[in-house]
């Protein structure tokens, strides 16, 4: 399913214009999950932590089994040569991409064999700082390392992640407060999770039943170079209700401020600006 417009696919070794067809009916990753992606961004001519982004696809599929092909360096060469055929004032979401072809006798474990791998470029608009989240709980958790692949980004973590979101929007919210398994905050249902109390950040400590993002990681050390108290600490429903501010943080939109989190309402404050001033002062200074 296609999300975006101006769609461009790499697969097979070349270009192709449109959301090309790449996985077959047998193939290990249509019929058993053996899928993994990563989702980077360019914008105002900026493709901010891309090396990051190409290398965690590799990281992923090693944690699904799968034999990454394409090297970190050779993905981002894709995805330049790919974005130089869109207007510099086109935001694209970037998705590169590895599945399982073959299995092993059993079938269920994936082999080295043949990797499948493919780049898909949409134009998807940035959302603007307007744009913002209303939080709800929800019955759903995140799962730990013993029960599912969360050291990856899988695309068989997603029908989780799925029951919160419809669980939230039934309720009349656009996402979810995420718990883990012993009922403290982990993220939301789409991105990871900061709240300000008294003038400092705060973010629930990475205890692996999420993945920590690469755009989490950059806003805590743009807060702390800028001399702001960041804190990573085990944090309740309770702490998000008695915040001051509460924002999300994912590569799709850099920052998302929340306005609310069931009946406590929240102002987009100070305090969130200057996170979304100072991710962009960085991705400007380092484009």
């Amino acid at each position: 399913m296609a999300t975006g417009t101006q769609i461009k696919t790499w697969f097979n070794g070349q270009w192709h214009d449109g959301d090309v067809m790449v996985m077959r009916a047998a193939d290990h990753g249509s019929w058993l999950g053996s899928t993994v992606f990563d989702g980077a961004r360019w914008f105002e001519g900026m493709a901010p932590d891309l090396e990051a982004h190409c290398a965690r696809v590799n990281r992923s599929a090693e944690a699904l089994m799968l034999k990454p092909t394409v090297s970190t360096a050779e993905m981002m060469d894709m995805v330049r040569e790919g974005l130089a055929s869109y207007d510099k004032d086109t935001a694209v979401y970037i998705r590169p991409m590895y599945w399982g072809i073959h299995g092993d006798a059993t079938a269920i474990i994936p082999t080295h064999e043949d990797t499948g791998f493919a780049l898909s470029l949409e134009a998807i608009p940035m959302p603007p700082m307007t744009a913002s989240s209303r939080l709800t709980t929800t019955r759903f958790r995140r799962p730990t390392l013993d029960s599912a692949v969360v050291n990856a980004k899988a695309g068989c973590l997603y029908p989780n992640n799925a029951r919160m979101l419809a669980e939230a929007n039934a309720k009349g919210f656009s996402n979810a407060l995420v718990t883990d398994a012993m009922g403290n905050v982990a993220e939301s249902a789409t991105a990871n999770v900061f709240m300000v109390k008294d003038g400092e950040f705060f973010t629930p400590i990475a205890n692996g039943t999420f993945l920590s993002g690469i755009t989490r990681a950059r806003h805590i050390a743009n807060l702390r170079a800028d001399g702001q108290k960041v804190h990573e600490a085990v944090l309740t429903y309770d702490d998000f209700r008695d915040a001051d501010e509460v924002f999300l943080s994912g590569n799709f939109a850099k920052v998302t401020p929340v306005t609310a989190f069931e009946d406590r309402q929240y102002q987009v404050g100070p305090m969130t600006r200057r996170v979304r001033e100072l991710y962009w002062d960085w991705a400007l200074s380092n484009r």
